[in-house]
């Protein structure tokens, strides 16, 4: 066994509700097999991951690498100098970076705004400000206000780098524990999110995973390598991106399609004038997660018909029954449809989040005409039929109403065996095994 478990890794996602297990064999870069348990809430997420290795027939000692999202992931709060510019660049850092921003602050922080900040309970701050050698006054207020507040998470500070000294001696002469990086946006139009991207992860695993109280065992913080969301941007690009010897399929999207939210990932090379000009204050991210909280197929169910009525998806007629479906599934979101009926009504509001959750993500100025790949992700396209799927992932090829750059010549499929995340988890110490795993395990999956 153990001459046959150095050649395995069990790739482990905590969620919120279940834990889902790959074992994957590294040399061969093949899904062996697959495992779910119940994430066990209110107990130890240990016991989740355990009973996977039970089911698998995995000892303990196999190498284990989890991410997570459990206890709701990580809540993260941006604190920059102006909205449209620094604030924006933290928020969307920290969205790549697997965050739930749960708070955006611009320009001096007042009592007001520490209070908001504080009741929003983030799990880190990422405090930006100004270009490199440009304005400091904001950040260095701001930087001070964090010092004499009471604060008890880190700071990530990435901000105006010829300043990061004197924040950094603010913020540690406070009392709290800070983790200086490169700026966000080192100069007006280029966005650097990569360091940030890559404490976030370090302060994520060091701080704030051991203390959401999730496990009593140390062996649990130990095995986190990244926020879930930050784990399946990764596998994304590594699907993009190949590795050595092994060719990526090139531009990427992704919709998740989950209970609470509808998250949407997108890996693009840019072409002609975009390749070369930067026109906005803030440049578009190429490599981009968003998170779109008010839509999903369970908690935030009556979200999802909202925003279709808004961006008139659905008609009077249909309008009645989907809103007290949805009130239904929101009250129960536990709930488990049985019916023929009631599964029809789960792919409709899939369907929708999907819709609204694309416009979104794809009205942020990148160009998506040239997608290779569509992939969907989420319970309810892995255990649905194919007509099921090919009705929630129809938006992505067909939904030239929605105000978007809809992808021109793009397939589809579904993650069925869920190794976007897996695939994330390997990359950086195994990345010829990751972007195998794909091509086997996901690839093949064309609907």
């Amino acid at each position: 066994m153990s001459e046959l478990a150095s050649e395995l890794v069990l790739c482990v996602d905590v969620g919120s509700t279940f834990t889902k297990a790959a074992l994957v064999d590294v040399d061969a870069g093949v899904l062996v097999a697959t495992a779910a348990s119940p994430t066990t809430s209110g107990t130890d997420v240990m016991d989740g991951i355990d009973a996977c290795r039970v089911e698998l027939g995995m000892s303990p000692d196999v190498e284990t690498l989890a991410c997570s999202s459990a206890g709701g992931g990580l809540r993260l709060a941006v604190v920059g100098y102006e909205r449209v510019v620094t604030a924006e660049a933290g928020h969307r850092v920290g969205l790549s970076a697997g965050a739930r921003v749960s708070y955006v602050a611009s320009g001096l922080l007042d009592v007001g705004g520490m209070r908001q900040l504080l009741d929003n309970q983030p799990d880190v701050v990422l405090l930006v400000g100004g270009t490199d050698g440009g304005n400091a006054e904001v950040l260095l207020h701001n930087a001070a206000a964090l010092a004499g507040s009471e604060l008890r998470v880190p700071v990530v500070a990435a901000g105006n780098v010829e300043a990061r000294d004197e924040v950094e001696a603010l913020l540690r002469d406070g009392g709290k524990t800070v983790y200086p990086t490169a700026n966000v946006l080192p100069v007006i139009g280029r966005l650097d999110p990569q360091p940030a991207r890559e404490t976030i992860r370090e302060v994520f695993i060091r701080h704030v995973i051991g203390g959401k109280g999730l496990s009593a065992s140390a062996d649990f913080p130990a095995l986190v390598r990244a926020a879930t969301p930050d784990a399946v941007l990764a596998g994304v690009e590594v699907l993009a991106d190949g590795a050595a010897g092994i060719e990526g399929v090139g531009d990427v999207l992704v919709v998740d399609v989950g209970g609470a939210t509808t998250d949407v990932y997108s890996v693009v090379t840019p072409q002609g004038e975009d390749a070369v000009l930067r026109r906005e204050v803030v440049e578009v991210m190429w490599r981009a997660r968003t998170v779109e909280g008010d839509l999903g197929t369970r908690w935030n169910a009556p979200g999802v018909v909202e925003a279709a009525v808004a961006e008139r998806l659905v008609t009077p007629d249909e309008l009645t029954g989907l809103q007290a479906a949805a009130a239904r599934r929101a009250a129960a979101p536990s709930y488990l449809a049985e019916s023929e009926a009631e599964r029809s009504i789960d792919t409709r509001l899939a369907e929708l989040a999907v819709t609204v959750a694309l416009r979104r993500h794809g009205r942020g100025g990148k160009d998506l005409r040239a997608v290779a790949l569509v992939v969907g992700s989420g319970g309810v396209l892995r255990h649905g039929d194919e007509a099921t799927r090919k009705q929630i992932l129809a938006p992505a090829l067909g939904d030239f109403a929605g105000g978007w750059p809809v992808p021109e010549n793009a397939r589809t499929v579904v993650d069925a065996s869920y190794v976007l995340a897996a695939a994330g988890l390997l990359a950086r110490d195994h990345p010829e095994a990751a972007a195998r795993l794909l091509q086997s395990a996901l690839l093949s999956g064309q609907t």
